[in-house]
């Protein structure tokens, strides 16, 4: 076997391999040997086909197979040994001759390899980047307060309609003279919630209400060019409503209002377990969760902010764009050449700050452990549970749901890469100089929606 590389200007590779009859041929025979024990051919006994048969049935597509699996190991081994830091998969080359793998050979493959450009990614503590840290002031903890006031929140029986409140009455349907149409459309039990009755002047109409009004509207002036809305609180069809036109009387029986918990050591204790009693107790608490919450969201906007440092300090870099554009095509065939034009650059800035980010790992000598996808794991189902207003999750419950997580392979490839981000963020930020800012939730808000 002979392997050849080739790479003039260090970011087209080509690779030429060529395979000769002694790479193969001891393994092909050694299949035939194992086929002809077990063929079943009429008119031999198993075991004694004749080999000139066996060779003439499976000889080509078992030369075929162990020549692509020698290409195949000594292609990624030679690529291995020799460090190249190959960028997506080998693709044939265009020139490439067809072979006759029929013959004995030898067999001549040639691949085009990109390789990935030289640069120097590297940080120090001459290197200053911008930190923003993030304080959770009273306006942010009052908003907390009240989102856990509502979470725990229930609704009770309201004398007149206010707010966001909802009505629950008898829906009847009218005539042209107004009154109630012998036949016609009834819902009992009925729901309404007038806020979100987009026809303005029906609206109004329940400004007010008390159980045992009787108020006349028309649903579909209520809901204009909304047949679900309408549908839905009829319980009818959208093909049964579509040309209706009649007024209905809506008779109030129950007034329905969402009334928050009272921000009390009930509240406290519901949220944060017995041991909180007291209002300062909850609002520090709070305080003390937000700003692990927040930390996350300053580390986040550090690291991006280390990418935008590190494009500009490596600066331009060369790719094999040709080739990429190749592989990109191949990795995306149903997707065409007008997808692969309009997500190129997006992909070769993803590209170029992959090897940028490797660099980093390996200055900083970070490695992925099993124990830091266990805590990225359970740290993603914490949040999905604080999303619940579950904010008090047992540790052996979110054990038990990361466990079943981490079965899952697309989950670990997402969890590892995760880890990289925490942990080479942990690191940069005591191998720079960070020129901390204090800055409030909303400003940082504003800031990353770039206002």
């Amino acid at each position: 076997m002979n392997i050849q590389f080739e790479s003039a200007d260090k970011i087209n590779g080509l690779m030429t391999i060529t395979i000769e009859q002694a790479d193969y041929q001891e393994q092909v025979d050694k299949k035939l040997k194992e086929y002809r024990k077990k063929a079943q051919i009429p008119g031999f006994r198993p075991g004694m086909v004749p080999m000139g048969l066996i060779k003439k049935q499976y000889g080509t597509a078992i030369k075929v197979d162990e020549v692509n699996r020698v290409l195949g190991e000594k292609l990624y081994e030679y690529i291995r040994e020799n460090k190249i830091q190959m960028l997506g998969e080998p693709l044939p080359n265009e020139g490439q001759k067809p072979q006759d793998l029929e013959g004995d050979g030898p067999f001549e493959f040639k691949f085009d390899i990109a390789v990935a450009p030289e640069m120097k990614a590297e940080l120090s503590g001459k290197d200053k980047v911008d930190f923003y840290s993030i304080v959770a002031d009273d306006k942010l903890i009052d908003e907390q307060v009240q989102m856990f006031a509502s979470q725990a929140g229930e609704f009770v029986e309201a004398q007149e309609w206010s707010g966001n409140d909802t009505l629950k009455g008898d829906l009847r349907q009218l005539d042209a003279d107004g009154n109630t149409l012998e036949g016609g459309i009834e819902v009992e039990g009925a729901m309404v919630m007038p806020s979100y009755v987009k026809g303005e002047d029906e609206k109004k109409k329940f400004d007010g209400a008390k159980p045992g009004d009787i108020i006349i509207f028309n649903p579909k002036k209520a809901y204009p060019d909304n047949d679900a809305e309408v549908a839905a609180l009829l319980k009818k069809q959208k093909e049964e409503v579509k040309d209706l036109e009649s007024d209905f009387s809506f008779q109030v029986t129950e007034i329905r209002h969402f009334q928050p918990a009272a921000v009390d050591e009930k509240l406290f204790e519901r949220v944060f377990g017995e041991e909180c009693k007291t209002e300062a107790d909850f609002r520090q608490r709070i305080a003390d969760g937000l700003k692990a919450q927040l930390a996350g969201n300053s580390d986040f906007k550090f690291l991006q902010d280390i990418r935008q440092y590190m494009d500009k300090k490596v600066g331009e870099v060369e790719f094999p764009e040709a080739l990429l554009k190749r592989v990109m095509i191949n990795n995306n065939k149903d997707k065409g050449e007008e997808y692969v034009e309009k997500n190129f650059k997006a992909s070769i800035d993803e590209l170029k700050w992959h090897l940028i980010k490797e660099q980093l790992v390996a200055q900083t000598g970070i490695k992925v452990e099993d124990a830091d996808l266990k805590l990225i794991a359970k740290d993603a189902i914490r949040q999905q549970f604080a999303q619940y207003g579950m904010s008090n999750v047992p540790d052996d419950m979110l054990e038990q749901y990361a466990d079943e997580q981490l079965k899952k392979r697309e989950n670990v490839e997402n969890f590892v890469e995760r880890a990289i981000d925490v942990k080479l963020t942990q690191a940069l930020k005591q191998v720079v100089k960070l020129n901390v800012k204090e800055v409030t939730l909303d400003e940082f808000q504003k800031m990353m929606r770039g206002e």
